[in-house]
């Protein structure tokens, strides 16, 4: 996956759908980079953004409670597929929206912006959510971006700008054999602990970093701006 910020060396051909969540939304000249060639799903007030940069989505999905009217119409003007969900629901719209996209598309590789700022249980929801699922999945804008690596994975990651932070998060209870490369503080065959995530703030000594996980779900999270 290749971003204007880093490339996440991945292995995988499958197709990459972009999902446009209602956060913080990406800057236009960021989101107009990322999504050039990808299918687009809009998951509610995530519209907003690709009506900003007048790109017209594949799919827009969510119970609307936070889209604008506006936006909605401009949708449904550009014959976008439709589905609206009531807001009372066992599922977040992002859920959804990961959902359908399997059903719709079948194995594929996510990116998913606008997920960033905005309420913290929100963003717990999606990195929680993320993290359990088998396919490859990224959350990003121009300002940080999140990945998971487990089980036995190996990833390098190629920056072509520097980071502010490198962090590594447990997504279980614990992830044992973290062992990374040009991290200013470096771990070897480390376990590290979902209760007492300590291994944040660090910083990338060179261009490119390696980092591998044994066992359990890790996710590298990078600070660009903040």
């Amino acid at each position: 996956m290749k971003f204007p910020q880093c490339e996440i060396i991945s292995l995988t051909s499958a197709q990459k759908i972009l999902f446009v969540s209602g956060g913080r939304p990406p800057s236009v000249e960021w989101f107009k980079i990322v999504a050039s060639g990808l299918k687009i799903f809009c998951v509610d007030k995530g519209v907003e953004v690709c009506r900003a940069c007048e790109i017209v989505p594949d799919f827009f999905i969510g119970d609307f409670d936070s889209a604008s009217t506006f936006a909605v119409e401009w949708a449904r003007a550009k014959n976008i597929p439709v589905e609206k969900y009531p807001a009372d629901k066992d599922f977040t719209d992002t859920q959804l929206a990961l959902k359908r996209a399997d059903e719709i598309f079948g194995e594929h590789v996510a990116l998913v912006t606008g997920c960033f700022g905005g309420r913290a249980d929100h963003l717990y929801s999606t990195i929680f959510t993320c993290a359990a699922l088998k396919k490859k999945i990224f959350l990003a804008d121009e300002r940080e971006i999140i990945f998971f690596i487990k089980d036995g994975e190996f990833v390098e990651i190629k920056f072509f700008r520097e980071p502010q932070a490198v962090s590594l998060l447990p997504m279980t209870a614990t992830c044992d054999g973290v062992t990374t490369k040009n991290l200013h503080w470096e771990l070897s065959s480390a376990t590290l602990n979902q209760n007492f995530p300590n291994a944040v703030s660090n910083r990338a000594d060179a261009e490119k970093i390696f980092i591998s996980v044994e066992h359990g779900t890790l996710a590298v999270y990078f600070c660009f701006v903040e």
